[in-house]
């Protein structure tokens, strides 16, 4: 199923101003770092080693914010005080994560999550891609969004459950076990890492 051949890991939401130092959802992003991050932080050096296409999902919003959603409470939270500009540090990947030369960084300025809101399902169909492996945040909204998009458009998606993370961690791990377990196949970062590295040495 994890064919570095036809497999991309699809990196959510891994940004400044959503999980790094000043993020507008502290919460989140302490929870993220807990756990989720230190994974995706080993698990993205041996997917690339294998072959696995490596795919940054970000947000960002125009200045004047034109062109973005205003239809719901949690886009107002996300206006406040956090800064995702275009070039801005909140907008960019973590540093720890990427990109690296051969990662591709898909840009959303709308929309609950990447299939929705980016080229993401066509990039990923001219790649030759049948799996994705979902990593990021949040477990809360755009995890299960892109699940959800991802499986409704024939992707098989598997979900390493300590490379993801929501709000509170025992919501997150309820959606997991309630919700996703339904749709994807739960995995850990070790089992990935032992198959991409067995498949890379």
């Amino acid at each position: 199923m994890v064919a570095p051949d036809r497999t991309a890991v699809v990196v959510q939401e891994c940004q400044g101003a959503v999980v790094g130092p000043d993020a507008g959802l502290a919460a989140l992003a302490h929870e993220a770092r807990r756990e989720a991050l230190p994974n995706i932080g080993r698990l993205l050096p041996v997917a690339r080693a294998a072959g696995v296409r490596i795919v940054h999902c970000v947000v960002t919003r125009r200045a004047d914010g034109q062109g973005a959603n205003h239809n719901a409470k949690l886009f107002d939270i996300g206006r406040r005080g956090v800064d995702v500009t275009p070039g801005s540090p909140g907008a960019a990947v973590l540093p720890e994560l990427g990109p690296e030369p051969a990662d591709l960084v898909l840009t959303r300025g709308h929309g609950l999550g990447p299939m929705g809101g980016t080229d993401l399902d066509a990039v990923l169909r001219n790649l030759g891609i049948t799996t994705i492996v979902a990593t990021g945040v949040s477990l809360n909204v755009a995890i299960p969004n892109l699940v959800m998009d991802a499986v409704n458009a024939a992707y098989r998606v598997v979900l390493p459950r300590d490379a993801v993370a929501g709000v509170p961690r025992e919501y997150g791990a309820a959606v997991i076990d309630n919700t996703l377990s339904l749709l994807a196949t739960v995995t850990t970062t070790a089992e990935l890492i032992g198959a991409w590295a067995h498949q890379s040495g």
